[in-house]
């Protein structure tokens, strides 16, 4: 169990923080100039994950949490709820949504779990009359890769979706002509993002996540680079000056070392 008084200790921190005498920064901000510092911080979680450092996930999780505390802050003082509502409400839908758990349902495996799961979601955005939309409820900023494929995993669980890794397969084969055909830089465009939607499919068959493996790639690829870098510079010369085949050759050698 959480520690109270911890718990306790760090909401007194934030409001002394925006309270009269506090923190000139903290005073100013508002839910609109904290949104960048949210993002900046679940990514650094991430990336603590990845690099397996317990003591920097712990600390980025603390950092992530903060924000939360100072959006509860915020809101508490132009009285329209406060962090105490915020921890009743994630600890009610939970229970409601998990009534293989907490109630009379059974689920046997994940798969039933967030089938269930979305049902559940879908009733009470009806009922609620938050939302007109029924299946594709999605938040439309989230990054493109994972977008899609939550759009994809959305569709699947009712039912919409190839029968296995072959559909998505041959549909990439045929976006990639259809590609090649294209004249416009609409129609590329166009083209293309069908392209990448078709590669989201076959990740999601391959149960992968698909953002999470073109950040690998990418951070494989500055690493490489990197390591050019620096094997250019020892040998006096700019990237400019090596043709192709010698890059190349040095592009081998990064990938060989990593």
């Amino acid at each position: 169990m959480a520690d109270k008084e911890k718990w306790q200790e760090l909401i007194d921190i934030m409001a002394r923080l925006r309270g009269e005498g506090g923190c000139p920064w903290d005073r100013q901000q508002d839910h609109h100039s904290l949104k960048r510092y949210l993002l900046e911080e679940a990514y650094e979680v991430l990336d603590a994950i990845d690099a397996g450092d317990d003591a920097a996930f712990c600390d980025e999780l603390g950092d992530v949490l903060l924000q939360i505390v100072f959006h509860a802050q915020i809101a508490a003082e132009q009285g329209r709820f406060t962090i105490d509502d915020v921890v009743a409400a994630i600890s009610a839908k939970m229970i409601r949504r998990h009534p293989h758990i907490f109630g009379e349902a059974s689920a046997e495996n994940a798969e039933q779990v967030l089938t269930m799961w979305e049902e559940i979601k879908a009733k009470e955005k009806n009922s609620d009359g938050k939302s007109n939309r029924g299946l594709m409820k999605l938040n439309e900023n989230l990054p493109a890769l994972m977008l899609a494929q939550k759009a994809q995993e959305k569709a699947a669980r009712v039912g919409f979706d190839w029968d296995d890794i072959s559909g998505p397969r041959t549909k990439l084969a045929e976006e990639l002509a259809e590609l090649d055909a294209a004249q416009t830089a609409e129609e590329r465009t166009a083209e293309l993002g069908d392209v990448l939607f078709s590669i989201v499919n076959m990740a999601r068959f391959l149960d992968i996540d698909a953002e999470d493996a073109l950040r690998r790639c990418v951070r494989s690829f500055i690493g490489r680079c990197d390591y050019m870098d620096k094997v250019i510079a020892e040998r006096g010369q700019s990237w400019l000056q090596l043709d192709l085949a010698e890059l190349d050759q040095i592009w081998d050698e990064a990938k060989e070392r990593q």
